[in-house]
């Protein structure tokens, strides 16, 4: 991870076939494109891996979270149950439909609790969204039981994890959507864009006509095409599409590398009793994009986080002080920051976050270091990286 790392002559090639072709929207113009189409490429084969009926591409992970929860029906004052480490993304795209994100404690995965989950259940609970942070899962068995015992949606935010599976499902297809990021950092990129997967016709009906202005996409006559439903802009371009064709065509190239490069440093860490690792529940395959570690007390974690930039190991993050992936920085949302009025909805379903306990969260999130495992990293360079990193830890434990 991230893709771009390995860009190369079949990402040059699809893109330079749209620059030839010349149309760079996804949509229309089928005159002028000769039959070139690299979304709906793009979508076939997202489809085709993940293993489900429907795919549709959208500009971002942000939009596909948007769309998806819309796509379903959820709109103002509905609650979704998300965790409280994640992209600021996961409630934005909620807040952005009106609906109320419900944070809700984490457990040794660095996911959902079921347990924390099942005791945030209300009335107006419509969805548990579970986040697949750093290319692992929660324990979607558990998840996915309460939703049926409730009645509620299961939408898997993958955007971190393409590639990983849970019980021999690909991560976003478990639940009835799974959302991805195609961003620059992704481990498959388009630079920009996002995609939901799903086996419900109806929802990625409702995500394919949503996703631009609400066409009907009947016909090849763009001014003759109707709106069943009011919708926006958040359609992906025929540029970045085609570099999401060269991509992900290259996804198990790409994920044999990171596990590669994970387990030479795990294996290091291994002989550290003081070293313990994330849980990845039973039946789940990471996507080896994130190591994630454990140190035995917030004091060490912070030294040895601080040491390792002294020793210049890049990448290695602290999520606990990050004020973009935990919810200890989220002033935004804690303090209902917004240029326009936040929905009277909104307001009044929000719970107060200044106030909120999430001990149980701040216990793990205190404790892990997460290090990005790249792409284009020698197997020299791991095995360096892996004594500095061990070495740097026991010196400080």
């Amino acid at each position: 991870m991230p893709g771009f790392e390995l860009f190369g002559e079949q990402e040059k090639a699809e893109v330079q076939d749209v620059l030839d072709n010349g149309v760079l929207m996804r949509y229309g113009f089928d005159g002028m494109r000769n039959g070139h189409w690299k979304a709906q490429k793009l979508e076939n084969a997202l489809a085709k891996r993940m293993q489900t009926n429907y795919a549709q591409l959208v500009s971002s992970g942000t939009s596909a979270l948007t769309v998806a929860l819309l796509s379903a029906g959820i709109g103002a004052g509905d609650e979704v149950i998300m965790p409280t480490f994640t992209f600021v993304a996961s409630f934005e795209s909620i807040l952005a439909i009106g609906a109320i994100p419900i944070l809700v404690d984490i457990d040794d995965t660095l996911t959902l609790a079921p347990k924390a989950v099942e005791k945030a259940i209300t009335p107006k609970t419509k969805v548990i969204m579970p986040v697949h942070m750093c290319g692992s899962m929660a324990d979607l068995s558990a998840l996915k039981a309460i939703c049926e015992a409730h009645n509620l949606l299961l939408l898997e935010d993958a955007c971190q994890a393409i590639g990983g599976s849970y019980e021999g499902k690909p991560l976003g297809s478990f639940g009835d959507l799974g959302c991805f990021s195609f961003d620059y950092v992704k481990t498959i990129t388009c630079g920009e864009g996002g995609g939901i997967i799903t086996n419900n016709k109806v929802y990625y009906k409702n995500a394919d006509h949503y996703s631009d202005h609400g066409h009907d996409h009947i016909g090849n006559d763009r001014g003759a095409e109707t709106h069943p439903f009011l919708g926006y802009n958040f359609r992906i371009s025929e540029l970045n599409a085609a570099v999401g064709c060269a991509q992900i065509e290259r996804l198990d190239e790409f994920l044999a590398i990171q596990e590669k490069n994970y387990t030479l440093l795990r294996q290091a860490l291994n002989e550290i009793p003081e070293v313990t690792f994330r849980k990845v529940p039973d039946g789940g395959v990471e996507n080896y994009s994130f190591l994630n570690f454990f140190l035995p007390t917030e004091k060490i974690t912070r030294n040895v986080h601080k040491a390792l930039g002294k020793a210049g190991v890049d990448a290695c993050f602290y999520w606990f002080d990050n004020n973009w992936h935990y919810y200890r920085k989220w002033e935004h949302l804690k303090e209902n920051k917004s240029l326009g009025k936040l929905a009277k909805d909104v307001l009044e379903g929000l719970p107060d976050y200044t106030k909120a306990d999430f001990t149980a969260s701040d216990h793990w999130m205190g404790r892990t270091i997460s290090c990005l495992v790249k792409l284009s990293w020698t197997e020299q360079e791991v095995k360096n990286r892996a004594a500095i990193i061990k070495k740097v830890i026991l010196e400080v434990v």
